[in-house]
Formats: structure tokens, sequence, C-alpha cells
């Protein structure tokens, strides 16, 4: 029985591989997309959230945040894979400023229900090319 088991566990572990690999790819054509015409600077510990503009979640890879003329990409050191662009971010600032320190949680938006949480790694800021 504990043989059958782990067969069942291993088989849906080897079937949720392609569709983790499948979104990081499609996120990294997202992320292309969302970055073109931007060049990258060199990456900060924090950003000062009273410019952030907005946020948006590239699925399997990182969050973007909008500060006008720059947008900061964050890849999180650990979690990346639970990001989805249908959760909502949640976080606990104890400043004005978001850093490579902190954590994000994830909530599902129909559900309300925490999907996962990532650790925040360094911000690199893309500027648009003059």
């Amino acid at each position: 029985m504990r043989k059958l088991i782990m067969l069942a566990l291993g088989g849906l572990l080897a079937a949720t591989a392609p569709v983790q690999a499948k979104t990081a790819v499609d996120g990294e054509a997202k992320l292309a997309k969302a970055l073109e015409g931007r060049v990258a600077g060199k990456p900060v510990d924090c950003v000062n959230m009273h410019n952030v503009r907005s946020t948006r979640i590239i699925d399997g890879v990182g969050i973007l945040y909008d500060a006008g003329s720059t947008i900061y990409l964050n890849r999180p050191r650990s979690g990346a894979e639970s990001l989805d662009k249908w959760d909502t971010l949640v976080t606990k600032l104890y400043s004005s400023q978001l850093c490579s320190i902190d954590t994000v949680h994830l909530y599902d938006t129909s559900s309300r229900m925490q999907t996962g949480f990532v650790f925040l790694g360094d911000f690199v800021p893309y500027r648009r090319v003059k």
C-alpha cells in the first residue's frame, strides 16, 4: 500500500512539473514585453512605497513595482513559483520602504485564502532608454 501511495504521489509531481516550467517560460515572455524599451540599472535593497503607483505579478517569475518613470523588478529569493496574477499581495510595512528582507503574503482574490508567500530579493530598476 505504501508503494502505491508513493507511486501515485510521484506521478502527481511529474505531471505538475511541465505546467510549472511552462508558467515560468510564459512569465519570462510577459516580463520581457512589460520591460520592453527599458534598461536595467544597479539593484537596490529598498523601494520607497510612496512612489509606487501600482504592482503587477508576473506568474512564476516576480513582481513589478511601477514608480512612474522607473519600474522595479523583484525576483523573490524564495517562493516565486507560487506567484499568480490572480493573487493579491499583502505586505506589512514597518516604514515607508519595502526592502529585500521583507516577505509578501499571497491571497486568492476569490476565496480570500492565503495561497503562499515570497521572500523578496533585490529590486532592479528599469528606466526607458533616451
